[in-house]
Order: C-alpha cells, then sequence, then structure tokens
C-alpha cells in the first residue's frame, strides 16, 4: 500500500551531519524522527518528499493553520497488506517531539507532531491508490 503524510512541520532530508549547519541537521533530525515513527511498525520504502506552499484550508490541517503555507509531503510504500493504516499512523505520531523554527511558514505550538487536536493538527495521512502516483 503507498501512503502519503502532508505536514507543516520541516522535514527536508539533508543528510547533514554532525559539525555541519545546524539548520541542516536540525531539518535532518525531523526527517529522522519521521521515518523512524513509522518504522515503528513497518520497514518503509520511501518514495517521494517534496514541499509546496499551498492553501492549506480546506485539507485537514487544525483550525488555527490557514492560508498559504509551506507543506511537506512524503509518499511511502509498504510491501505487507494490512500491517499499517492511517489510523495507527495517527495513534503513533501524536504528541511526537520536532524541531522547529526552521523553513515552517506557521508557528507550531509546543514542538510536536500533533496528529489528534483539531486546532494544531500538523500533521496528515492517506492512502494513496496506484493510480494516484
Amino acid at each position: 500500500m503507498r501512503f502519503k503524510l502532508d505536514t507543516i512541520v520541516d522535514i527536508t532530508e539533508t543528510n547533514a551531519r554532525r559539525g555541519e549547519d545546524k539548520k541542516l541537521i536540525s531539518q535532518q533530525s525531523n526527517y529522522n524522527t519521521m521515518f523512524q515513527t513509522i518504522g515503528l511498525r513497518v520497514n518503509a520504502e520511501p518514495l517521494k518528499l517534496s514541499n509546496t506552499v499551498i492553501d492549506v484550508s480546506k485539507i485537514g490541517f487544525g483550525d488555527s493553520i490557514k492560508g498559504k503555507q509551506r507543506v511537506w509531503t512524503f509518499e511511502f510504500d509498504n510491501p505487507y497488506e494490512g500491517a499499517l493504516t492511517v489510523d495507527m499512523l495517527v495513534d503513533d505520531f501524536d504528541i511526537i517531539p520536532v524541531i522547529t523554527g526552521l523553513d515552517e511558514t506557521v508557528n507550531i505550538q509546543n514542538n510536536i507532531f500533533s496528529s489528534k487536536h483539531p486546532s494544531d493538527r500538523n500533521i496528515i495521512f492517506s492512502i494513496l491508490d496506484v493510480d494516484d502516483k
């Protein structure tokens, strides 16, 4: 199954390591946190990571997140049918710490992935049909 997550948290994959630019390390740390959280249940195969500025008012983020914002989209594949669901991802990601103050266009409250809070939800998940590539 192919999954997609959209977030306003900067999860840019930079491959930066200790001793390099602090911002690049922080972005990579958020990417690692995101990927490792998915990995709690499955060995995901990363397919695509992109970011764009779009109007987020009607795509499922919290009520406090409106207007044009930078959104990171990560698509991944899970080869095992039924091993992962959107509900599992929502449960696993809620209240996971992140680093903010990077390239986000929104002031993220509490420095966490928030997948359940109706006002501050900053990450959403969906299942993609194979034709949605």
